[in-house]
């Protein structure tokens, strides 16, 4: 099938105004979460959290922020730790990118078809190489995704999705929209709370996205939008420290072991305050047809 027509909304990709208001709750009780110069790649760093619901986002909106491709084990570990998701027929990848996650989602899940959602032409190269079986260049909130796929899966994923757009909200209640009855919505995020963002500061990837989703506020969200919250789990990225420094060729060789300790340690990281990311899995409201 060809890809979608709707075009993305190119104007999101632009800087906005600095808000005066938080985003997810609307307070005007906002503080300064990290004012700095930041990386080459994003420019200046400036994050606003908000003192009542402790939502963090850029402010003003900056004009470079993408959602960075994850490590291809990454996808196999996530496919594996949702193989208990009872066999869903239609499954729908949002912010899919090359759609690396539906490729390796197939191994667990080798009955579903896997279609993907993307506001860039990667989507369309996921579809040429055979990774996902429909392509749809957008976001979710993009005029006519949600009334063309209403209804249409069992399973929504987010990865690392919702830092990226304008309105995490907008984008979470139309994931709603495009899943059927009793359906589930897995949902991965970086965790603001967790140690690595105080200890890295501004070097800590996640601070460079539009948004940074406390897990408390996304529960209370699903909670109010009638989901039941299955599952919820820690995990660790191994690529903080990476991604953190770029160091001359001599002390290189220390981040190097630091990075290697990071990943050998990982499985027990998720159990501390390093665990640098959730993820939620939750029902949709309504039984499924099955």
């Amino acid at each position: 099938m060809p890809p979608s027509p709707s075009a993305p909304q190119v104007s999101d990709r632009f800087p906005g105004p600095r808000r005066e208001d938080c985003p997810w709750c609307g307070s005007a009780r906002l503080r300064t979460r990290l004012r700095a110069p930041g990386r080459q790649r994003t420019g200046a760093v400036a994050l606003d959290r908000c003192g009542d619901c402790a939502h963090a986002f850029q402010n003003p909106r900056s004009a470079d922020d993408a959602a960075r491709p994850l490590p291809g084990r990454r996808h196999r570990a996530a496919a594996r730790a949702l193989a208990g998701l009872p066999d869903p027929e239609s499954w729908l990848d949002v912010g899919t990118g090359h759609g690396h996650f539906p490729e390796a989602a197939k191994e667990f899940f080798p009955y579903t078809s896997f279609d993907g959602l993307d506001p860039s032409a990667r989507v369309e190269r996921a579809l040429d190489e055979g990774r996902v079986e429909e392509a749809h260049r957008g976001l979710l909130t993009t005029p006519g995704i949600t009334e063309r796929l209403r209804a249409r899966y069992d399973v929504v994923s987010m990865f690392h999705h919702l830092a990226h757009v304008p309105d995490p909200r907008a984008e979470l209640r139309a994931a709603l929209t495009v899943l059927r009855p009793g359906g589930h919505l897995v949902i991965e995020a970086a965790d603001p709370d967790c140690a690595y963002a105080a200890l890295l500061g501004p070097r800590w990837l996640p601070h460079s996205h539009l948004h940074l989703l406390p897990l408390p506020n996304l529960e209370a969200e699903l909670r109010a939008l009638d989901c039941a919250i299955t599952t919820t789990a820690r995990t660790h990225q191994p690529q903080d420290l990476t991604t953190a420094f770029t160091l001359p060729a001599p002390l290189r060789a220390p981040l190097a072991a630091a990075t290697a300790l990071d990943h050998l340690l990982a499985p027990l990281t998720r159990h501390t305050r390093f665990a640098s990311t959730y993820r939620v899995v939750a029902r949709a409201p309504g039984r499924s047809p099955s």
